[in-house]
């Protein structure tokens, strides 16, 4: 019952995306555009400069990366196996190795494993839209269908060119070098940060609305929700077991691997065109069976069961 709680609000702001599309038709690239360049970068910065970084930042690093690469080799490999086109790998890249570690992850580590879980959570989330700032920017825009991708000197300037990696490098340097901004400044950009999360949420819920059920390619589709669901918390389990992380902080990183895919990964599908329903389906999808597949996990850590 609790995951029902935690996700009740998600599946209503996908609703409402999805009403709204059907209802009105709207430009859904350019409300994409608007989310990555214009707000994005704002929730980046504020999202950096407000955590604290410290030593122990080092450990999650090398894990958050370690995951993403171990994924990504894995789609690459099965893709060459499959002999799949660059985009198409591309795209299963993006529906499968980036998870939801912000609306939905720390809603359930603070239900399960309290404020302790929750904090680290936070950072993992931070660290997170890090990673998806510059390898899922990259995987975006050397998938694109766009006659300007042409070579990876465009996709390395194409990923140059995206703000969100400078708003979070930007709150880095604000924390680090102790630069104080007044409340208001702080109010502002909190403001049209946030405003992000649900946009982001909405466009996926509208993305939706355009899928024609019988267009999926299931067969992609499935392996992307085997990898997201099944094989990225097996990796980080044989990752988090040579970590010296306290058996707590070892079981939150494995809960956060088996995550649903990020909504943020149908931002960027929709912006460069890789596949974007393949991307917002597995995105969808992997919520959905998330209901099943996370108590699963919960229980095999052996996650502290709430009152």
């Amino acid at each position: 019952m609790q995951f029902f709680i935690i996700l009740f609000p998600i599946f209503c702001i996908f609703i409402v995306g999805f009403i709204s599309q059907k209802v009105l038709k709207f430009d859904v690239a350019n409300l994409s555009k608007m989310s990555l360049y214009v707000l994005s970068p704002f929730l980046a910065f504020k999202t950096f400069y407000t955590h604290t970084l410290t030593s122990d930042y080092f450990i999650y690093i090398v894990y958050i990366f370690g995951l993403c690469v171990s994924l990504v080799l894995i789609v690459s490999i099965w893709s060459i196996i499959m002999r799949y086109s660059v985009k198409e790998r591309c795209a299963l890249i993006l529906s499968s190795c980036f998870m939801n570690n912000g609306n939905y992850g720390t809603p359930v580590l603070l239900v399960f494993f309290g404020t302790l879980g929750f904090d680290l959570g936070v950072i993992m989330m931070v660290l997170q839209q890090f990673v998806m700032s510059t390898i899922g920017i990259y995987y975006a825009a050397k998938g694109s269908s766009h006659s300007d991708i042409v070579s990876q000197k465009d996709v390395i300037r194409k990923v140059i060119r995206m703000p969100v990696a400078y708003g979070a490098f930007a709150g880095i340097i604000f924390q680090l070098g102790h630069i104080p901004l007044s409340k208001s400044i702080m109010t502002s950009i909190g403001m049209i940060g946030d405003s992000s999360i649900v946009i982001i949420m909405i466009i996926l819920g509208m993305q939706l609305a355009k899928i024609k059920i019988t267009q999926l390619d299931y067969p992609k589709l499935s392996f992307a929700l085997t990898t997201r669901m099944v094989i990225s918390p097996m990796v980080a389990f044989a990752m988090v077991y040579f970590m010296p992380l306290s058996p707590m902080y070892k079981q939150v990183l494995i809960v956060l691997a088996a995550m649903p895919s990020a909504a943020n990964t149908t931002l960027m599908s929709v912006q460069f065109d890789t596949h974007p329903e393949l991307v917002s389906s597995a995105t969808l999808v992997s919520t959905l069976l998330s209901l099943i597949t996370l108590p699963i996990v919960l229980s095999l850590v052996g996650a502290p069961i709430p009152i």
